[in-house]
C-alpha cells in the first residue's frame, strides 16, 4: 500500500509485501540476491525492533527508476569501541549521542551487509539525478510523517566504492558529510586456480607454510553444512558465538537476528552458504555467505575465541571460503570488513568504502562534519602472499 507520494518522483511503502509485483518486474532487480523480495523480506520479518520503509523512485510516466531499502535503527554510543573515542567525546559535549538515549538513525542501505546493496538503479538512468531524487525522497518521507520528523536525529546513506563517489558526492549538496569506513577485503580468484592446491602453489613459501600450519591445527575440526532440517540443533550455539564476535566489533549499526538464517535457507537455497565448524561434537564456529553472480560475499561469522588460537578456527574459515569459491568457479570473494590484516594474509586487498552522514540540526551537522573529517579506517599492515602480484 502506498502511503505517500512525492511530486510524482517517489513512492513509499511500509513493507516489502506492499510493493506491487509489477514494480519488481519493471526494475528487474531480483537477479541480484540483495534486491530479491525473499532476501529483503527475511530481514524485515526477523527484525521487529527495526522500522523498515521502502522507496521506489519513478519517472514522469510513473515508471520505476530505482529502489532503496530504508531502516530506522536505534544507535547506541556503547556500540562504538575505542577507535571512535573522539566521536564519543563529541557526542557528550554537543549532545549528539547520549549515553542514556540512542541516536535515532535513518539508514538508506542494508544495515547487515557491507557494500553497495541498498540502492538499485534501473538501467539507462542518470545516476546523479537518481541520487538527488533519493535525498529529496528521504526528506519527504520524514517531513511528511510527524512521528518520524520528531524522532529522527540523523541520516546515513551507505556504502559506496571509490568509483561511485563522482555520483554519490551529489549528496554533499544536501549537507551529507562523507567519511571513510573500514574497507571491504576482496580476493580475486585466479583463473588458473582449478583447485585449492593451485591456490597454495601460487603463494610465497612463508604464507604457504602458514596455511598448512592452520590446516594442521584445525585438522580435528569438521565443517558441516547447515540446512533447514538441522538448523534448530545448531542455532543456539551459533547465536552465542555471534554475540561474542559482535561484542568485539568496533562499530555496529544493528544486531543481526540469527533466526533470519531459517528463512535464508528455506527461500534462498544453495545461494546462501551456512556452515558450522565442529570440534569434539561441539560447535566452535560458524560461517555464512551469499553467492551473487560470480562473487562469494562472506556474511556473519561466529568464533569460540578461547579455542581460536589453538585450533586456527578463523583462519580455517577464510581458507574454506576460498575452497568454496574455487570449487564453484567464482571470480571474487568479498571477505567484508574487519580483521583486514589476517584477510590480506590470504590474498585479499582493500576496497575503500564511503558513507554519508547528516544530522538534522544544521549547527550540529556542521560540527559533525569537522569531526568526521578525522575518521579514518584502522591502519593495518597489508600482506602480499603471492609470488607474483595479482
Amino acid at each position: 500500500m502506498i502511503f505517500c507520494k512525492n511530486t510524482n518522483t517517489a513512492l513509499f511503502f511500509n513493507s516489502i509485501d506492499e510493493i506491487p509485483t509489477k514494480i519488481w518486474n519493471h526494475l528487474q532487480c531480483e537477479n541480484n540476491i540483495y534486491f530479491h523480495q525473499d532476501f529483503l523480506k527475511s530481514i524485515e520479518k526477523n527484525h521487529p525492533n527495526i522500522t523498515f520503509s521502502h522507496i521506489v523512485l519513478v519517472d514522469e510516466n510513473e515508471k520505476p527508476t530505482a529502489y532503496s531499502s530504508i531502516q530506522i535503527v536505534d544507535f547506541y554510543m556503547k556500540s562504538m569501541q575505542k577507535d571512535f573515542d573522539f566521536l564519543k567525546k563529541l557526542g557528550r559535549q554537543f549532545g549528539i549521542i547520549k549515553e542514556s538515549k540512542p541516536l535515532k538513525l535513518l539508514i538508506s542501505g542494508n544495515t547487515f551487509v557491507s557494500g553497495e546493496h541498498g540502492l538499485f538503479i534501473h538501467q539507462n538512468q542518470d545516476k546523479k539525478k537518481v541520487i538527488k531524487e533519493l535525498a529529496n525522497a528521504i526528506n519527504h518521507l520524514v517531513n511528511t510523517n510527524k512521528k518520524l520528523k520528531n524522532n529522527i536525529d540523523a541520516f546515513l546513506i551507505k556504502d559506496f566504492v571509490r568509483e561511485s563517489l563522482f555520483i554519490t558526492d551529489e549528496l554533499k549538496k544536501f549537507s551529507y558529510n562523507p567519511f571513510l569506513v573500514e574497507p571491504n577485503m576482496l580476493l580475486n580468484i585466479d583463473e588458473n586456480w582449478l583447485s585449492f592446491d593451485n591456490y597454495l602453489a601460487a603463494m610465497k613459501t612463508k604464507f604457504r607454510v602458514k596455511a598448512k600450519k592452520a590446516f594442521s591445527q584445525s585438522s580435528s575440526i569438521k565443517i558441516e553444512e547447515v540446512t533447514s532440517k538441522n538448523i534448530e540443533e545448531f542455532l543456539p550455539k551459533m547465536t552465542d558465538l555471534y554475540e561474542k564476535v559482535a561484542a568485539n566489533a568496533d562499530f555496529n549499526l544493528g544486531h543481526f537476528n540469527l533466526e533470519t538464517y531459517k528463512d535464508f535457507k528455506d527461500k534462498l537455497g544453495s545461494t546462501y552458504i551456512l556452515k558450522v565448524l565442529i570440534l569434539n561434537k561441539n560447535v566452535v564456529g560458524f560461517m555464512s555467505g551469499v553467492i551473487t553472480k560470480n562473487t562469494l560475499d562472506s556474511h556473519f561469522v561466529g568464533i569460540d575465541y578461547q579455542l581460536n588460537r589453538t585450533y586456527a578456527i578463523y583462519q580455517r574459515m577464510l581458507y574454506h571460503y576460498i575452497e568454496i569459491a574455487i570449487s564453484k568457479k567464482l571470480k571474487t570473494i568479498n571477505f567484508g570488513r574487519t580483521a583486514s590484516e589476517i584477510k590480506s594474509s590470504v590474498g585479499a586487498i582493500p576496497q575503500d568504502l564511503t558513507m554519508y552522514l547528516r544530522h538534522k540540526k544544521t549547527i550540529t551537522n556542521k560540527i559533525l562534519k569537522l569531526f568526521l573529517q578525522r575518521v579514518q579506517p584502522t591502519p593495518f599492515q597489508q600482506k602480499f602472499p603471492f609470488k607474483k602480484q595479482q
